[in-house]
């Protein structure tokens, strides 16, 4: 007799919202309440060592994830109201999903003449500058 099983496949969740006091113990306590938690990360300013508000769990049981995020989704554990989803998968490229928006010359910030790296800028060894 041929016994079929079916896979059940880990998910990460995406957290924001925390208070800036919650450590990864406590984010992963309040989760274990839908399941087995694998790991649970609060984000951290490199600078001040303070929470950013926002962390990333995962579960290694997709049903039990959903069951979390259904059940956490605009809970308030602090002042505002926590928004719990499945994590969106990072891209390979070196500058993450950002978009560019409206920046003139994909610049970053609002820069005349596009800012950014400087290899078309006069003076930097461009056409225009060479001889």
């Amino acid at each position: 007799m041929c016994t079929f099983t079916k896979k059940i496949s880990k998910m990460k969740i995406f957290v924001a919202g925390l208070p800036y006091d919650l450590d990864d113990a406590e984010l992963e306590e309040i989760f274990e309440k839908f399941g087995t938690v694998t790991s649970a990360k609060v984000a951290i300013d490199k600078e001040t060592g303070k929470s950013k508000g926002f962390a990333f769990l995962e579960m290694p049981n997709s049903a039990e994830a959903k069951d979390a995020i259904e059940s956490m989704n605009d809970i308030s554990l602090g002042k505002k109201p926590l928004v719990v989803k499945e994590a969106e998968e990072r891209s390979s490229g070196s500058g993450g999903n950002r978009p560019t928006g409206n920046r003139p010359g994909g610049s970053s910030g609002n820069r005349p003449g596009g800012g950014g790296s400087g290899y078309n800028r006069p003076g930097f060894n461009n056409d225009r500058n060479r001889y």
